[in-house]
């Protein structure tokens, strides 16, 4: 028999996965030209050429014995993270050193580091809805509690009156998500400055440390000019998670980091603790070659405009047929209303046309849906008429 605990995450497993698999179903019936899965956040835009020419030349240059072998730190070869230091020092005007940064397998791996380091049984997590909801799982690992915000249906910026009364003396992290998925939305610097005098308010109060936690895989994809705050720079108990899944389209090769500043609350400790951690949650220290391929490629970025076309004739395409949801500033998903309460009932619908979308619910926000439109674009004008088909069963 399995784990207790592995009962319950197996029967709340992903949504977002089981559509995808139902999308592969599909489209060995009926062909995947004609199967409009928009459930995966899987990027479909090709790394950057120099990706493929950093892994040349490293196979090339580099000793093959230490290429493919263990990095002589858990947390990353030193210059690595040197660079990567350097390039956010360059980028927001910190202040980082390469100890402050330890190498992850992506940001879930880095999540898993942070958390397992930081949680005892019974602290809590809190969340802003829609969030990631792996964020349940990640908590639920080390025996935490996940605390959720309602969601503010009207822009999805943080409802910070209700995060302020749900603090306790076991809060120990904050995790905050933006670019958001599922919605897209950018949390304003208004916001981030208000959440962070909350925080350190409520430190004050318990005489604890509350750690924010910031999740940024789409830190890079950003529309019309919008700038994502950096969030160490408003609260001295910030850790930074990052992964190159998005920025570089390396969602397969799981490569990102954590960034611990001095700031923090005994950061020499939490860095050891989080060394500790990513060996023995298993991972042993991340990728060698991808560590030393994201190090040629710290100015290079994917191809935004891709994603601002499908942005664009995706929420045109919706708004015209009649659906709400609010255009995104960043990542790649479209959060769109249901025109009927049970947006699983939504979903099942979008499946008699092959449209294949994600329920709100997964992400603790019930009544909506969410598209991820980093698919083909023609992917996107086909599905444009099954939409208006679907938008004729509601409006």
């Amino acid at each position: 028999m399995i784990a207790e605990k592995m009962k319950g995450m197996v029967a709340n497993s992903s949504a977002i996965r089981a559509m995808f698999e139902e999308g592969n179903r599909l489209a060995g019936i009926y062909g995947a030209e004609n199967v409009y899965d928009f459930s995966l956040g899987n990027p479909n835009v090709a790394a950057p050429k120099a990706v493929k020419q950093a892994i040349l030349e490293l196979l090339e240059e580099e000793d093959p014995v230490v290429l493919h072998g263990y990095t002589n730190s858990n947390s990353g070869y030193a210059d690595v993270r040197e660079a990567v230091a350097e390039s956010l020092n360059e980028r927001f005007g910190t202040a980082f050193e390469g100890k402050n940064i330890v190498m992850t397998v992506g940001a879930a791996g880095g999540l898993n580091v942070i958390l397992k380091t930081l949680l005892n049984p019974g602290d809590e997590v809190i969340v802003f809805a829609p969030y990631f909801g792996e964020y349940r799982s990640y908590t639920n690992n080390y025996d935490g509690v996940l605390v959720e915000i309602s969601p503010n249906t009207a822009d999805f910026q943080p409802k910070l009156d209700e995060f302020e009364m749900k603090i306790t003396a076991k809060t120990k992290a904050v995790i905050v998500n933006t670019p958001n998925n599922p919605t897209g939305v950018v949390y304003s610097e208004e916001t981030i400055k208000k959440l962070a005098a909350v925080m350190e308010k409520k430190q004050k109060e318990y005489g604890t440390e509350i750690y924010l936690i910031s999740d940024e895989p789409y830190r890079e994809l950003v529309y019309d000019g919008a700038e994502v705050p950096y969030l160490t720079k408003y609260y001295d108990n910030t850790i930074v998670g990052y992964s190159y899944s998005k920025s570089l389209s390396l969602p397969g090769e799981r490569i990102g980091y954590l960034v611990i500043p001095d700031e923090v609350a005994d950061s020499e400790t939490v860095l050891s603790a989080a060394n500790v951690a990513n060996r023995i949650l298993g991972f042993v220290n991340a990728p060698t070659l991808q560590q030393k391929i994201v190090k040629k490629c710290l100015k290079e970025k994917t191809d935004i405009s891709y994603y601002n076309r499908n942005r664009e004739a995706l929420y045109q395409g919706l708004a015209d047929c009649g659906f709400e949801c609010i255009k995104p500033e960043g990542a790649f998903y479209l959060f769109v209303k249901s025109p009927t309460a049970d947006e699983k009932e939504f979903c099942a619908a979008g499946k008699k046309y092959n449209i294949l979308m994600v329920p709100g619910s997964s992400f603790g926000c019930p009544g909506y849906v969410r598209l991820a439109y980093c698919v083909a674009y023609e992917t996107i004008i086909n599905s444009l008429p099954k939409f208006a088909e679907l938008a004729k069963e509601y409006f």
